[in-house]
């Protein structure tokens, strides 16, 4: 037998003591926060700086002859998807490379084109602080991009090239790759 105040009865008394002090109340408040952090925390996705479109250049753009402007229907309805009068050499690479994985370019550059944009506004070195997402379609980790050539972090064709691989094996097209973003904010 132990004698009074030692071992696991005493253990017990001093739990039972506590009844519904205030001290058990903010430990059991803190408990609750970190439960709802950590829940958040894995449904919070974090993605480049996005860069936002000046909606006079995206009128601008489907008034142009130049410009080539289409309509999906998603999801979420009838989304318009202007595409740039000029694009980078980047966005041309792009654009160029989407026949060879067997996608139309009419209906697929749209959305190709609005994915990257949002994902790394399509700069070859662009990379998430939070997550290491690197380059052009945003490749976590970047490294994975070293399927497609030792130059990955540098050569806009090398990223392109894995992520429209990525995007065929995992979504068939651009286009669904773009309707996930558009409805979970990531690909």
């Amino acid at each position: 037998m132990n004698p009074k105040g030692t071992g696991a009865s005493s253990l017990f008394e001093s739990i039972d003591g506590l009844g519904n002090s205030g001290s058990v109340a903010l430990l059991e408040q803190e408990r609750q926060t970190l439960i709802a952090m950590t829940a958040a925390s894995k449904t919070l996705t974090v993605a480049a700086k996005p860069v936002t479109a000046n909606p006079s250049e995206i009128l601008a753009a489907e008034n142009s002859s130049t410009s080539t402007s289409t309509q999906t229907t998603g999801g979420t309805g009838v989304t318009t998807l202007a595409v740039p009068a000029d694009p980078t050499a980047a966005e041309q690479t792009g654009k160029s490379m989407l026949a060879s994985f067997g996608f139309d370019t009419a209906t697929q550059w749209p959305c190709l084109y609005q994915l990257w944009q949002r994902e790394s506004g399509w700069n070859v070195y662009a990379e998430n602080p939070y997550s290491g997402a690197y380059g052009i379609p945003q490749s976590l980790p970047g490294n994975k991009m070293a399927s497609s050539g030792s130059d990955w972090q540098t050569n806009p064709a090398t990223q392109i090239n894995w992520g429209l691989g990525y995007i065929k094996s995992t979504y068939g097209t651009p286009c669904g790759a773009w309707q996930n973003e558009v409805n979970y904010g990531y690909y």
